[in-house]
Parts: structure tokens; sequence; C-alpha cells
């Protein structure tokens, strides 16, 4: 049987980093195996609808390379690939379980099930609802919808026995039948619940592995026995451990945190290379001790017994430290592309763009993320610089003054202002003040940039200009 997997996202907003991941996992099963990657779209919450997410998720899943085999703007054999569109076919699969005995129509109304909450509340229990209408004949409930009563069609979960599924992540699950509810499947405004239409779309879609958060472990024995109710095979389910915010908290990261999607995190100047390799290591090891992947040796390398049991942490260090790998690769045009609408932001660089595409060259090999530019250059923008106590205390050497000295003379000498020029000036300090090594090059990086540590020395200062120099060697 051919592999089919299928990421469903909700419409409602921006592409969480939880769902992204899943999107990730179920491409990477489908593309090991020759199989199928589908893009379904689960917009039967019409409340929770958010014009423009469709284009969230499609711009998103291509900005990271995720390219579906069909979806709703593809196509293919199993559309149509967008839920609301598909809504007839619910009723009749509820339908047609009532009628062999294995669904009912309930018509307890809201007063009634908040009733049995409170009591639930109050006797200190796990609220489930109470199967009332589970005895009334087909007859009496054909009646009362004709009499235009309100209902909702259940699911018949049965009362003895156990459900297991094996689970790819977690193994063996075991749940005692009469511990389940009685699901709806059809609510009251004839829309199916997002569980039962799941189960419909997944079937006539042939998954045939279903990659969800951990979240849903305790639903699947309800799909379990709907799917076995339908006379259907039961897919493979491969369920991911939560994404908690940091490994000292038991939040969730949730789209409150700043770096919880995609957008965020490319609008700060991450590379989509590196985000799909810090998320495929968001909840599973790879054999080795090799952490850097494109996702076609994540294609070749990924495996379901790698995924954790245990909380994953989405670590931002790692992903900057990821992302730095990336970033020195690239080419000057891309490089330009994720720094330079940072520093726009913070200075007027209209007529200096030679020296800015100068500037981020000599930071590419420092670079975390593009928006790191602005902290990594100020010294370049900024009129006065403020030493550190470190700085300061480094300072306090003897010889340093007279070394400082010997440089501002031999910068002041200097009538072409270039690299080789700088360079030498260098060297003539080193002969002429009898310093070298860390007490030649750091006093002169303290004194013209305020730190101790930067790029190629005779780089800085070129770029800095002959004028700040001078003036930052007189202060």
């Amino acid at each position: 049987m051919k592999v089919r997997t299928r990421f469903a996202p909700s419409p409602t907003g921006f592409m969480h980093i939880g769902g992204v991941r899943t999107a990730l996992y179920a491409y990477l099963i489908a593309k090991q195996n020759n199989g199928s990657f589908i893009l379904r779209i689960e917009d039967t919450d019409q409340q929770r609808y958010v014009d423009g997410a469709v284009e969230v998720i499609y711009s998103t899943l291509k900005y990271l390379g995720l390219y579906w085999d069909e979806g709703p703007d593809v196509g293919g054999n199993y559309g149509p690939y967008i839920q609301s569109e598909r809504k007839s076919q619910y009723l009749d699969y509820a339908k047609k379980l009532v009628s062999e005995g294995k669904a009912y129509y309930c018509f307890c109304d809201e007063d009634r099930l908040e009733n049995l909450k409170k009591d639930a509340e109050l006797r200190k229990i796990a609220y489930k609802y109470d199967g009332y209408c589970r005895g009334l004949s087909l007859e009496e409930a054909e009646n009362r919808i004709k009499q235009g009563d309100k209902y909702v069609i259940r699911f018949k979960m049965p009362k003895e026995g156990i459900t297991t599924f094996d689970d790819k992540v977690y193994g063996p699950i075991v749940v005692k039948n009469n511990e389940i509810e009685d699901l709806i499947m059809i609510k009251s405004d004839l829309m199916p619940t997002y569980n039962f239409a799941n189960i419909i779309d997944d079937h006539e879609m042939e998954i045939t592995h279903i990659v969800r958060g951990n979240e849903y472990v305790s639903s699947t024995p309800k799909y379990v026995l709907m799917y076995q109710a339908l006379g259907w095979n039961v897919p493979e389910f491969v369920h991911l451990p939560v994404i908690k915010k940091n490994k000292d908290s038991d939040k969730k990261l949730s789209k409150r945190d700043g770096d919880a999607t995609v957008e965020v995190l490319k609008e700060k100047g991450y590379l989509n290379e590196a985000i799909i390799n810090m998320l495929a290591l968001t909840g599973w090891s790879p054999k080795g001790e090799n952490e850097l992947f494109t996702l076609e040796e994540l294609i070749q390398n990924f495996s379901v017994d790698g995924i954790s049991k245990g909380n994953a942490i989405f670590d931002n260090d790692k992903l900057a430290w990821i992302n730095s790998h990336y970033i020195k690769k690239l080419d000057v045009d891309k490089l330009l592309e994720i720094t330079v609408p940072h520093l726009e932001k913070h200075y007027d660089i209209k007529d200096r763009l030679d020296w800015v595409k100068e500037l981020v060259l000599l930071y590419q090999s420092a670079l975390s993320y593009g928006e790191e530019i602005v902290e990594l250059t100020k010294l370049f923008f900024e009129k006065d610089i403020v030493l550190d106590e470190e700085c300061k205390e480094f300072m306090k050497q003897e010889g340093i003054d007279n070394t400082i000295d010997v440089f501002k003379e031999e910068i002041e000498s200097i009538t072409d202002w270039n690299g080789e020029n700088i360079t030498n000036a260098i060297n003539n300090t080193k002969q002429k003040s009898n310093s070298k090594g860390k007490l030649l090059y750091m006093p002169i990086r303290i004194k013209v940039s305020g730190l101790m540590h930067g790029p190629e020395l005779p780089d800085t200062i070129y770029l800095l200009g002959r004028d700040r120099v001078i003036d930052r060697l007189s202060n």
C-alpha cells in the first residue's frame, strides 16, 4: 500500500511552530517511503476562521520547501481538499451508523448537559455524558426530529471490553471502553465535529499514517472504534511530543511567545533551511553526532523510532547556531536581503549602500540571524561609545596610552584611506611603541570600537572612517 500522509491545519491565523513540525514529520514520512503528502484545509469551525489564513498556510509551507502532492490549489484524485466543501457526506455516514444501531440521536439540551457537568464537579469526577438518549428507539427519535426538536448524533461507544492501538511513538495504548464518552459526530447545526470529519476524510483520502500532537492520544481509541464500526482499516498513528517553551517550564510554546511562528522567525532573518533543521530536531534525535541536515538529508535520515516520548524544547540558542551555519554559506544578495531591511529601520543608509554591503560582509561570519546585524554594527552608526568595566580595566595597563598616541599619529598621517595603509599604520605602531600581540591590537580595538573582540581590525577601522577613528582616538 502506498504511504499517504496529510497535514490538515485550521485557517485560524499564524502557523504555530508545533503545527509546522507536524507538517514536516508527515512530509518526511511520506517522502522517504516514496509516498504522497496531502494538504487539507479544515475550515468547518467558521467562528475561528481568519481571512487570509489559508494563504499564510500556503506561503509558510512553500517557504520551508514542504510542497504538497495534493491539495486545494493543486488538486488531486481525492478532493475536494477543503473540509467545508465536503460537508454533505458526513451526515450520510452518521445516519448509516444510526441505522445499524451503532449511533443514536441525542436531544439533551444545554441546560441538562450543564447540570451534568456541575454534578461531576461537585463529585470531583471527570465529566462524561450519561447516555440518557442512548435507549431511544429509532422510531421515537425520528418522530421528535419531525416535530422540529434539535438534536446531535452521538456514536454508541461499547460499554464493555477494551480498545487498543499501537502508536508508533508511545507503543501500545489500552483504554477501557466504559471510560469513553459517547462522542458527538454531528452537531445541532448538522455540521460534523472535528473528530468525526477527520475520520471520514482520512478514510476517503486513503491516509495511511496520521501524524499529530500527543494531546490526541487520549481521543484516539474513540477514532479506532469508529473506524471499526464503519468497517474500515485503521491507519497508523504517530503522536508527537508537546513543544515546551523551555526546559524549566511546563508551559507549552504558544503564539504569545515571540518566536512561536515561522512568520516571526522569517522576519527576524532566520533562514528556511535553519528553521526546517531546528524543527526536525525538536522532538527527534538523529543517529550519530551530526545535527545539521538539509531537507533532502532529513528525508534520508529521519526515522519515527527517533521521535522522543518526552516533551520537546524549541531551543532558540540552537536555532541561532544552526542559522549561523547557513548564513556563512549565503551569497551576498541573500545576505543583504536578510540584513539591510533591519538596518533601514534604525538608520538612514539609502545613500551608503556600497558601504553597507561591505559592512554586512564584514559581519557575515559573526551573524546568527538577520536582525542581529543592528546590534553588531551599532558602533558604526552611533557617535559615542561606552566602555564596559572590563575594557576600562584593561586600558589602565602601563604603556597602552603610548600605543594609542603612536597609532593616532600614524592614522592622522594617512592620506589615502584604504585597508593596506591602515595595516601599515598598525605595523608601524608595533615598531615605534614596542608593543605587540594583545597589548597592540586590543587597546586599538577598544579605543575605536568600544569592544575587546570583533572582526578584522583593519577592515573595522576602514569602515568606521578616518574622521570617526581620529575622533575616538582623541577622546
